[in-house]
This record gives C-alpha cells, sequence and structure tokens, in this order.
C-alpha cells in the first residue's frame, strides 16, 4: 500500500467522521436551540449517523489493516443503508396527501414507559404522522430530505472505500 493511497484513505475516513460530528451537532442544536423534537424517524437515523461515525473511527485508527478495512467498510455501508431506508420512508411521510398521513402517536416517551421494547422498535423504524411534518426547511428541502441526501454520499464513500482497497495481490507485485 503506497503513501498515497494511505492518505487519501485517511481523508475519507477523516471525511465521514468530522461531518458526523458536525451533523449530530446540528442536530443537537436543533434540538435544544431550536426547539425541534425529533420524531421516531429522526432518532433512528442519529442512531445510524453515529453507527457510520463509529466505523469511520475504527477505519481511521486501523488504517494500514486492509482486511479490517474491509469489514468496516462493508459496516458504513450497511449502516448508510439503514439510514437511506429510514430518511427515504420520512421524505415519503412528508409527501403523502393530508389526508392519507398516518396518525400521530403519543409519543416516543410514552411508548418506551407504556409498550413492550419490539412495538417501540418497530415505531422507530416505522415512524408516525410527527414524522410527515416539515418544521424546518435549508434551501427548499427538509431535514429529513437532506438527511437522504447525506446518507446516500456516505454511501457512495463506503463503496469507494470497499472497493479500491489494494492489498496482498497487488503488494506483492
Amino acid at each position: 500500500m503506497n503513501l498515497s493511497s494511505v492518505y487519501a484513505r485517511r481523508l475519507m475516513w477523516l471525511g465521514c467522521l468530522f461531518s458526523i460530528i458536525g451533523l449530530m451537532s446540528y442536530a443537537i442544536y436543533a434540538e435544544r436551540i431550536l426547539y425541534l423534537d425529533p420524531c421516531p424517524l429522526c432518532i433512528t437515523q442519529r442512531l445510524f449517523y453515529i453507527l457510520v461515525g463509529i466505523f469511520a473511527l475504527v477505519g481511521l485508527l486501523f488504517i494500514r489493516r486492509p482486511r479490517l478495512q474491509r469489514v468496516v467498510a462493508c459496516l458504513m455501508a450497511l449502516s448508510a443503508v439503514g439510514g437511506i431506508i429510514t430518511a427515504g420512508r420520512q421524505v415519503w411521510l412528508q409527501h403523502l396527501p393530508p389526508e392519507k398521513v398516518p396518525e400521530c402517536g403519543p409519543g416516543l416517551s410514552y411508548w418506551m414507559e407504556n409498550e413492550p421494547w419490539l412495538q417501540t422498535l418497530s415505531l422507530l423504524f416505522k415512524g408516525d404522522g410527527n414524522c410527515a411534518e416539515v418544521n424546518w426547511t435549508f434551501m427548499g428541502f427538509s431535514m429529513g430530505e437532506w438527511s437522504l441526501a447525506w446518507f446516500v454520499g456516505l454511501l457512495l464513500v463506503a463503496l469507494v472505500l470497499l472497493f479500491t482497497y489494494r492489498d496482498g495481490i497487488s503488494n506483492a507485485r
């Protein structure tokens, strides 16, 4: 593995890690300062962002371990796909006609205190009417749409990291 490829991979892992730190920082800002309560799908997306960030950190720390790099890139890609699915569901809910939007539920804290764990988990992945509300936009796109775009970008980076690593065979030549 030559020095320039190590440097390029390190920049990709760092870019993903810093992107996640920035996105999560803004999510906390939006919740605490702008008073935008996250819906169940938003919370699920945060969990996928955290997973992507953890995998980016592991990839960065073990930059010279080819097999581990591939495993971590694959796990990062799977986490990004999970984020794409949940963000895609949120975008879909936001674009439904008002009469087709599911009813709003009692809230995640109620579900966590009063419902079985698996039923609460299904709410996190399915969402409810709260997930269809658009309380924030930037450049005409909702937070769910921006999140979908970020997850697609993170997936692309993970795939580049997964399929461009040259180890063993190319180093032996």
